[in-house]
């Protein structure tokens, strides 16, 4: 598995680089780990933000579906600032603990629940090249890191003491675990189009436009997509899925004994593994960074290629990703309200309903979507002598990109290439053989000389 980290385009720029009043060189690890922690910073900024802004959306989306007016005092007529308030109510209140809890565990849990969505973020591209890790098989790392969620939220219903967090839990365990199934296979139907893992190829192969999104690869892409978007909600504990906190059974579920902050940092790393999820859909099935408009993609790709002709830092690239990234994000941001457009229309389902629409209904349809998605080129091959029905392959596109920046970065530089042809193997010498032709020579010399 090759890895790139995203901090090497900043290292590179830092490597070397002379501080103005110092004097003093920048070594190459040290630019690195600079470059590292700018990654880290700015990660950290998109998971905290994304909990600040849907949260408020909930808030003014539920209320609009309930004809209420929600957030409307703090930050102006619509409550900007709602989520801020909260967060500086959340951190006056005191951080209770049960006296039957186990202390470690209870105060450990929710930083599990919290690390797993934010490690996620970092396998998450969010324009084309903008990833801290790009990995190779990125995508199945990405959700094992999220299914870690699971570990802290059995750590939080049996550290507790409470049977009611306890049944929360064991819910939530079974539920998440379930899920998961149908999560990674219909995962694998766009990546089995693609013929890769990398999520930076999976997005750079749908540039063009909306007719080249996987979505609309071939009939099973499509309905994957829909079984996707189900079973990330019910992965996420969203409604009507969210049996493990359900209020009129078990108080609170997993999360009854929490007060204050740590209470907050469960539905932080709910609300960012909602973005996270729904950002997935959107680079698998839904071109990812692309628009989908014919002529702005493949004008953004002129300025991709022109920044990345350019030796240092190029302002139309960076213009480029920053559209990306602003298409990339309005994508997942639009599926986290369908998301919670659902949540405050339909009614929770039972417990026994969640199960069995997982493993009777779900999972026998993934696997079938997965094993059409397999036959689907067979198919084409034996009635249209063509693997797919798009006028070129899929891997072409990432191999005419990836050959295109790396011959504009680097000018053409002349190799000698290495002489094939076959020689006959010189006799070997032997020592002796040696001494006595240097002899001779001498010999010779001697005569020539009288």
């Amino acid at each position: 598995m090759s890895i790139t980290l995203a901090a090497n385009s900043i290292a590179e720029a830092l490597d070397g680089f002379t501080v103005p009043i110092v004097g003093w060189e920048i070594p190459t690890g040290i630019a690195l780990s600079i470059a590292a922690i700018i990654h880290a910073v700015l990660l950290f900024h998109v998971f905290a933000v994304c909990p600040a802004a849907f949260i408020w959306l909930e808030r003014k989306g539920s209320a609009r579906i309930q004809d209420r007016l929600g957030p409307t005092r703090v930050g102006g007529r619509f409550g900007w600032l709602q989520s801020l308030a909260d967060g500086i109510k959340l951190i006056q209140k005191e951080d209770l603990c049960p006296p039957v809890a186990d202390a470690f565990l209870f105060k450990t849990a929710p930083y599990v629940v919290c690390l797993s969505s934010f490690a996620a973020f970092t396998f998450l591209p969010f324009s084309h090249g903008w990833v801290a890790v790009s990995a190779d098989c990125g995508l199945f790392v990405m959700l094992a890191v999220l299914s870690l969620e699971v570990f802290g939220i059995i750590m939080a219903g049996y550290s507790s003491g409470s049977k009611w967090s306890l049944f929360g839990g064991m819910r939530e365990a079974a539920q998440m675990v379930s899920y998961e199934i149908p999560l990674a296979i219909c995962a694998l139907i766009p990546v089995v189009a693609a013929g890769s893992l990398n999520l930076g190829e999976i997005g750079d192969m749908q540039g063009g436009h909306f007719g080249n999104w996987f979505m609309f690869h071939d009939p099973f892409t499509f309905v994957a997509f829909f079984v996707f978007f189900i079973v990330a909600t019910a992965s996420c504990k969203r409604a009507p899925f969210d049996l493990a906190e359900a209020e009129s059974e078990l108080v609170g579920g997993f999360h009854t004994e929490y007060s204050g902050m740590r209470w907050s940092y469960f539905f932080m790393g709910e609300y960012a593994s909602m973005f996270a999820v729904c950002g997935v859909a959107s680079i698998l099935f839904l071109g990812g960074w692309h628009t989908g408009i014919l002529g702005l993609d493949g004008a953004l790709e002129g300025l991709r290629a022109e920044g990345a002709a350019s030796a240092g830092f190029s302002i139309y690239g960076y213009l480029a990703n920053v559209i990306g990234a602003v298409v990339f994000a309005s994508k997942a941001s639009a599926l986290v309200f369908v998301q919670i457009w659902v949540r405050w229309t339909l009614p929770r389902l039972r417990i026994d309903q969640v199960m069995i629409t997982c493993l009777k209904y779900l999972v026998p349809i993934s696997c079938f979507l997965f094993l059409g998605a397999v036959v689907w080129p067979l198919v084409l091959v034996l009635t249209t002598d063509e693997s797919t029905l798009w006028p070129e392959p899929l891997g072409a596109r990432v191999a005419v990109g990836m050959a295109s920046e790396t011959e504009v970065k680097s000018a053409p530089v002349p190799v000698e290439l290495p002489d094939w042809s076959i020689h006959e193997p010189a006799a070997e010498v032997s020592a002796p053989d040696v001494e006595r032709e240097s002899l001779t020579v001498g010999l010779n010399n001697v005569e020539v000389r009288q």
